[in-house]
């Protein structure tokens, strides 16, 4: 028995008078209307209604009953409603997942731009280092770096591309030197960073004439690219960090580039969320905004870097710098 249906056919056999007027309203048949109403009547074991030939008269029962279904209808269509007007306009709560360094270095900043265009959206931000289980219902979608994805059932859309580059002190280079190729690691403390995207204890940097593979092992590790940041700024050892962890330290001058002709572990950034059958709409316009608004912040991080390598290498002069160049800088 469908109990719902049989409700809505209560409703309008007493909004309407009668059951054949009921039924050419939901287009049906009468015997249907009167079925459905005598299955109700059943399944709560008390009458609603007399019948005759003439006319319907609720009964007290019947009465008390219809005032709770109209508001159990009206209360089933506004959320029907709602939820329909979800895939249309932008509106509600969108939970958010992201890796915590990218979530505060590019998420964070596209929340205030995405509520300026989308104010009705509220964000729910979860920030963590750990792959979410999309499917478990905690977050609507969420944004992850990984050198690529494995096969899974989740919908993705590539953000763009980014790489990591290292960094030390002032005052630890100062003190231990500079290493002016990739084997005089060896002979540093380099500082590693555990995350989803990469093993902690292999750098692989990429060259202007080869590609490189380092077993790296050191005093400090840590799970985070900021408390990295720190580690580096203290004058722990030399670290990898995401270029968007990189940049601010290296304007500052709190950081230093390490091999400054070499790159590691290419990056990219994914959105990701669990279906793609009745995407709502802020979820949808999330989607769409990142896609369009990461490339421009990624090759801004990308030309500043090119910046302020010019700056070091002129001792301290700040060289324009072009599109072309910064392409040199990254590869």
């Amino acid at each position: 028995m469908d109990t719902l249906q049989n409700m809505r056919v209560f409703a309008r056999v007493i909004q309407t008078g009668s059951f054949t007027a009921a039924a050419q309203s939901m287009n049906s048949t009468t015997g249907a209307m009167s079925r459905a109403v005598s299955e109700l009547e059943a399944h709560l074991r008390t009458r609603l209604m007399n019948r005759s030939t003439r006319r319907l008269a609720l009964t007290s029962a019947g009465e008390r009953y219809l005032k709770r279904v109209v508001q159990i209808l009206a209360d089933i269509d506004g959320a029907e409603e709602e939820a329909s007007c979800a895939h249309e306009h932008p509106s509600g709560t969108l939970r958010m997942f992201s890796f915590a360094s990218v979530g505060q270095h590019y998420i964070l900043p596209a929340i205030a731009q995405y509520r300026a265009l989308y104010p009705d959206v509220k964000v729910e931000l979860t920030l963590s280092q750990r792959m979410p289980d999309l499917f478990e219902g905690s977050s609507d979608v969420a944004v992850v770096s990984a050198a690529a994805l494995s096969d899974s059932e989740v919908i993705s859309h590539r953000l763009g591309s980014t790489f990591s580059i290292l960094c030390a002190s002032p005052e630890y280079i100062r003190a231990r030197g500079v290493p002016m190729q990739p084997a005089d690691l060896a002979d540093h403390d380099c500082l590693t960073l555990q995350t989803p995207a990469f093993p902690a204890r292999e750098w692989t940097l990429e060259g202007p004439q080869d590609r490189e593979t380092l077993q790296i092992s050191g005093p400090v590790q840590v799970n985070i690219a900021e408390s990295l940041v720190v580690a580096i700024r203290e004058g722990m050892g030399i670290g990898m960090l995401p270029l968007y962890a990189a940049i601010d330290g290296l304007r500052n001058g709190s950081l230093v580039r390490v091999l400054p002709q070499h790159t590691l572990q290419p990056t990219n950034l994914y959105a990701l969320y669990a279906s793609r059958k009745f995407i709502d709409a802020k979820t949808r316009t999330w989607v769409d905004f990142l896609r369009a608004h990461l490339p421009g912040v990624i090759a801004r991080d990308e030309a500043a870097l090119a910046e302020i390598t010019q700056r070091d290498a002129s001792g301290g002069v700040a060289l324009p710098v072009t599109q072309e160049h910064a392409a040199q800088v990254r590869h």
